[in-house]
């Protein structure tokens, strides 16, 4: 049987692979074709399609984004080139066609769909530096315009890093209001030009005016954004992290015991994440979905059985086996259905990499005949291994977890040996190999999880039984509950 099965277990694909190259490459040089015939017919300077080709090349080989792969880094800066062109598209309906003051054009909001969308202020500086100089090439401004803009724009950005309320794109747009009459003082230091009516109308109240445009054009259309780009802002992330979503709600109700167990991955996940500064709240969301295809056969994991009575002693352990790699598989196809973002099924096959099922492969061991060889890879899961931070940091969480709940003593001691016994074989065992954590990112990890377990699992005061229907005195009772009665103690 287990020869039988050898080589089913194969590697699954990654879930986001890079498209073609070539295809990318094609459309970024139709696009820059297409801008500098548009530049040529509108008669503004032709030097914007060189500059944007300077965007591309700079975005392609920056050695800081190179584990997204130079095919990500090119597809980056067609989404980039989507929001210039957007932005550029309506300096030149207001200088053609709007007959408004060119100060309205809402540069800012560009720098803060980036900050938003990618949670990277380098990102954000370059699409500030890059949108400001296109405006002002188009609107035929100077460089106070040109710094007007970009300056707003990275406060705007500054303002809406890590937001996770809408409330404060809203103070984004005030931001950049305030920074750009700040500017407008500046540049503008003879006070009696702000008492001309056509200096107020032309400069002042747009300027005033454009942070607040540009925060409500961001609220309006973030969400389109999300879906054109592929990726999850934080506001998504807390939609996603909500338990009335319908996986998330069929986990409570029909695997109670796996959402516990995800609660705490979460948790532990989400402290380490936070402690190496990753995406602490993609952790903490991935990690409530990881285990998600549980749900179509809950009762053959330990922590949704009861009584005491496992499954798996009534079948062979290749059986077992393909019911506990089947969860990864089913759980991908749910994620899917569910439409849920790549970036959070992804945490459904790496949480477990190419790791060992070793319960079940030392159970096969002992039950094979001296004529069959059990092949340790039939028992590895079918990967891939963690490709970043946070799912290397909900693989480890995961594994901790069920190791520190199998201990018969949880004290603080017993706890940290086994965090660092699980983390030093996951290594020892490549699973970390494909991911970007460091050594003292890992020893940060694995400090943070001895913590909050040694916590999780801290010791409590156990209160005598009444005896004939008395209680202690009030002085034990104060020695024993610190000034409190027993009954007035929280039963945690």
């Amino acid at each position: 049987m287990i020869n039988k099965l050898k080589g089913s277990a194969r590697p699954l694909r990654p879930l986001r692979p890079l498209r073609d190259n070539a295809a990318h490459i094609s459309l970024a040089v139709l696009s820059l074709i297409g801008l500098w015939i548009f530049c040529w017919a509108a008669r503004y300077p032709l030097i914007i399609p060189l500059f944007l080709l300077f965007l591309a090349i700079h975005l392609i080989f920056s050695s800081r984004r190179e584990p997204l792969g130079r095919k990500s880094n090119l597809k980056l800066f067609l989404n980039f080139g989507l929001l210039l062109a957007l932005v550029v598209f309506a300096a030149h309906v207001i200088v053609r066609y709007g007959g408004m003051p060119l100060r309205y054009v809402p540069v800012a909001g560009v720098a803060i769909l980036t900050m938003l969308l990618f949670n990277d202020l380098q990102l954000a500086f370059a699409m500030s530096f890059a949108s400001s100089v296109l405006v002002s090439l188009v609107l035929g401004g100077d460089l106070g315009m040109m710094l007007t803009f970009f300056m707003g724009s990275l406060a705007g950005a500054y303002t809406v890093r890590d937001a996770r309320m809408r409330g404060q794109i809203i103070g984004a747009g005030v931001f950049v209001s305030v920074v750009h009459l700040a500017c407008l003082v500046l540049l503008n230091p003879d006070y009696h030009l702000f008492l001309n009516r056509d200096f107020a109308v032309q400069q002042l109240y747009p300027l005033a005016s454009n942070g607040f445009i540009c925060a409500f054009l961001v609220i309006a259309t973030l969400k389109v954004f999300e879906y054109l780009f592929g990726v999850l802002t934080n506001y998504s992330l807390l939609e996603l992290a909500d338990f009335n979503q319908p996986l998330l709600k069929r986990l409570v109700l029909e695997a109670p015991g796996t959402y516990h167990h995800s609660l705490i991955v979460s948790n532990l996940a989400e402290g380490a994440a936070d402690t190496i500064g990753a995406n602490a709240l993609l952790t903490r969301v991935g990690a409530y979905y990881h285990d998600i295809g549980k749900l179509v056969k809950a009762e053959y994991f330990t922590e949704n059985q009861m009584l005491g009575y496992n499954k798996h002693d009534d079948i062979e352990p290749t059986m077992s086996r393909l019911v506990i790699l089947n969860h990864v598989i089913e759980g991908i196809e749910l994620a899917k259905k569910h439409r849920l973002n790549p970036a959070i099924i992804d945490f459904i096959p790496q949480h477990h990499g190419t790791g060992l099922m070793y319960y079940f492969y030392q159970k096969a061991l002992e039950e094979a005949k001296e004529d069959e060889t059990v092949d340790e890879a039939d028992f590895r899961y079918p990967g891939p291994k963690p490709q970043t931070r946070e799912t290397a940091i909900t693989l480890l969480a995961d594994s901790v977890e069920g190791a520190t709940r199998a201990l018969d003593e949880h004290s603080p001691t017993n706890i940290e040996e086994t965090v660092k016994k699980v983390i030093n074989n996951k290594f020892i065992d490549g699973q970390l190999d494909e991911c970007n954590l460091t050594l003292k990112e890992i020893n940060k990890i694995s400090s943070t999880f001895a913590r909050i377990l040694s916590v999780m699992y801290h010791a409590r005061i156990k209160y005598p039984e009444k005896k004939n229907g008395s209680t202690k005195t009030k002085a034990e009772s104060k020695d024993a509950g610190g000034g409190r009665k027993p009954s007035e103690e929280s039963p945690d």
